[in-house]
C-alpha cells in the first residue's frame, strides 16, 4: 500500500513522456516561467525595480518564441543582466531546450533512451532514418560558426560608433538575427526604432539578411547540402525549401519596392541602391526575423498585406523561424493545383505524397488562420476603437503566431486582455498549433480503423 503512490507518479510520468510533443511543449512553457522570475527580479532592470509580472512574461514569451514584440524599451529599460537573460532565452528558444540537453547527455556519454531520441528528433523535425548525435552535433557547431561570424563582422560597423559596448550589441545581434528573434539594443535612438538607425549602412544589413535566412532554412536543409559532394543530389524537402524562400524573398522584395518606391514615410526620400536593399530586408525580415528599418506604420494598405502574407507562411520545418512554413504552403498549392487538375493525389516532382502529410499541412493552416482571427477579434474589442485600424490588429497577430516581431505600434497601445493574446499567440506560434494539440491529448493517438465512406458534395 505505501509503494502505490510511487507507482502511480511512475505510471503518470511515463505517460507524459510517452508524448513528444508534450515534452516540448512543457520545455518551451519552463523555459518562459524561468525567463518570467528572472525577468521580474530588480536586478534585470536598468533602475534596479521590480518588472510587473505581465511585462516580464511577455517579454520572456517574445524572447523564448524568438519573435520580438516588446512592451520595454530591450536596450534602455532591462540591464546588462536583464539583457544577458533574454539573450539566453533567445538562444535555448531558438534551437529548442530537448536539443541541448540531448546533446549535453550524448556528449557526456550519457545513455539516451528511445523516447528521448524520439522527443528530440520531434523537437528538430526529422524522422527515424536520421542520426541524431551527429545532427544535434552539427546544429550546434553551425550555431555558433553562424553567429561567431555574423557577430565578428557586425563588430566592424558597430564598434566605431558604439565604441566598447559595440561588442555585445554585436552578438547580441548575430545571436537574435540567426535565431530569428528580432531583439536589438538600439531602443535609444527612439521607441520601435530597431535598425533604423542603419538604414543606410549595407553591410550590417547584408549580413544580418544572411543570417536570418541561414536560421531560417532548417537544420535539416543545412544537413542535406553539407552531404550534397557525397550524394551529388538534394532531397525533394531541401529542394521545395530552397526554392520556396528565393521565391518568397524576391517577390516580396519586388512588391515592398514597387509599392513604397514613393512613399516619403519609408523609403520615398532613399537613393535608388538604398530603396532596394531596404525593401530586400524587409521582404527578408518578414520572414519572421522582425527586424524593420524604416517606420512599418507609415507602409500602404497594399505593402502590409503583402508583409502579412510573407509573416504567416514564415520559414521552413526544424528551423528558429514561425511561420505556417514554407513547405505547407508548397503542399497545399500543390495539392490545389492537382485537383484542379482532375488529380486524386498530390504530386510534386513525379513523387506522390502522402496524404497524412497533406491533412497535416490542412489542419495547421486552418488552426494558424482561427488563431490568428481569434487573436485579432481580442485585440481590437478590448481596445479602444481609436488607437488602431483593424488591418495594424491583424498586422500584430499575424506578427506574434509568426512570431516574426514586426510591430506597427499595437503591442505597446494593446490592453492587458489584448497582451495576454499576443503573448498565446507568440506561443502557439512557436511549439506549433499540431503539437499544442497532440501535447493537451490525454489518451495516446489510437490507430486508424475502417469504417463506412460518407459521401458529401464539396465544391
Amino acid at each position: 500500500m505505501l509503494t502505490q503512490p510511487n507507482k502511480n507518479k511512475g505510471s503518470k510520468l511515463r505517460r507524459f513522456s510517452s508524448n513528444p510533443a508534450r515534452v516540448i511543449v512543457s520545455s518551451f512553457a519552463l523555459l518562459i516561467f524561468v525567463g518570467t522570475i528572472l525577468l521580474m527580479l530588480p536586478i534585470s532592470s536598468a533602475e534596479g525595480r521590480f518588472t510587473s509580472p505581465l511585462d516580464a512574461l511577455f517579454t520572456a514569451t517574445s524572447a523564448t518564441c524568438v519573435t520580438g514584440l516588446t512592451v520595454q524599451n530591450t536596450g534602455v529599460y532591462f540591464s546588462g543582466f536583464g539583457q544577458g537573460v533574454i539573450l539566453a532565452l533567445i538562444q535555448c528558444g531558438g534551437l529548442g531546450l530537448i536539443t541541448f540537453a540531448t546533446f549535453f547527455n550524448l556528449a557526456i556519454r550519457k545513455k539516451a533512451g528511445f523516447k528521448s531520441i524520439q522527443v528530440a528528433r520531434e523537437s528538430v523535425s526529422t524522422d527515424a532514418t536520421t542520426d541524431i548525435r551527429r545532427l544535434l552535433s552539427m546544429i550546434l557547431v553551425l550555431t555558433l560558426l553562424f553567429e561567431l561570424a555574423g557577430a565578428c563582422v557586425l563588430m566592424i560597423a558597430l564598434v566605431p560608433e558604439y565604441g566598447p559596448q559595440g561588442i555585445f550589441h554585436s552578438l547580441f545581434l548575430a545571436v537574435s538575427s540567426y535565431c530569428n528573434a528580432g531583439f536589438d539594443l538600439f531602443g535609444g535612438v527612439g521607441a520601435q526604432s530597431s535598425l533604423g538607425a542603419l538604414y543606410d549602412n549595407p553591410l550590417v544589413l547584408i549580413t544580418i539578411s544572411i543570417l536570418i535566412i541561414s536560421g531560417g532554412l532548417g537544420f535539416i536543409v543545412w544537413q542535406d547540402i553539407y552531404h550534397f559532394k557525397i550524394r551529388k543530389k538534394l532531397a525533394l524537402h531541401t529542394k521545395i525549401v530552397l526554392i520556396s524562400t528565393a521565391t518568397l524573398l524576391i517577390l516580396g522584395t519586388v512588391l515592398i519596392a514597387s509599392l513604397e518606391w514613393g512613399n516619403p514615410g519609408t523609403i520615398g526620400s532613399m537613393d535608388s541602391g538604398e530603396k532596394v536593399i531596404n525593401s530586400f530586408f524587409l521582404s527578408v525580415s518578414s520572414r519572421t526575423a522582425g527586424f524593420n528599418t524604416f517606420q512599418l506604420e507609415n507602409l500602404t494598405g497594399l505593402t502590409k498585406l503583402t508583409v502579412i502574407i510573407l509573416m504567416f507562411i514564415g520559414a521552413a520545418p526544424g528551423s528558429t523561424g514561425g511561420g505556417i512554413k514554407v513547405t505547407t504552403m508548397y503542399v497545399l498549392i500543390a495539392t490545389v493545383v492537382c485537383v484542379l487538375s482532375g488529380k486524386n493525389d498530390t504530386v510534386i516532382n513525379h513523387r506522390k505524397v502522402e496524404k497524412g502529410v497533406v491533412y497535416k499541412a490542412m489542419a495547421t493552416t486552418s488552426a494558424a488562420f482561427v488563431a490568428v482571427m481569434i487573436c485579432t477579434a481580442i485585440v481590437i474589442f478590448t481596445s479602444s476603437p481609436e488607437m488602431f485600424s483593424e488591418i495594424n490588429a491583424l498586422f500584430e497577430s499575424v506578427s506574434a503566431f509568426g512570431t516574426v516581431g514586426l510591430t506597427i505600434g499595437v503591442t505597446e497601445y494593446a490592453s492587458a486582455f489584448g497582451r495576454i493574446a499576443l503573448i498565446l499567440a507568440m506561443f502557439l506560434g512557436r511549439v506549433g498549433p499540431m503539437s499544442l494539440a497532440l501535447s493537451l491529448a490525454m489518451r495516446p493517438i489510437q490507430k486508424s480503423t475502417v469504417l463506412p465512406e460518407a459521401k458529401i458534395m464539396v465544391g
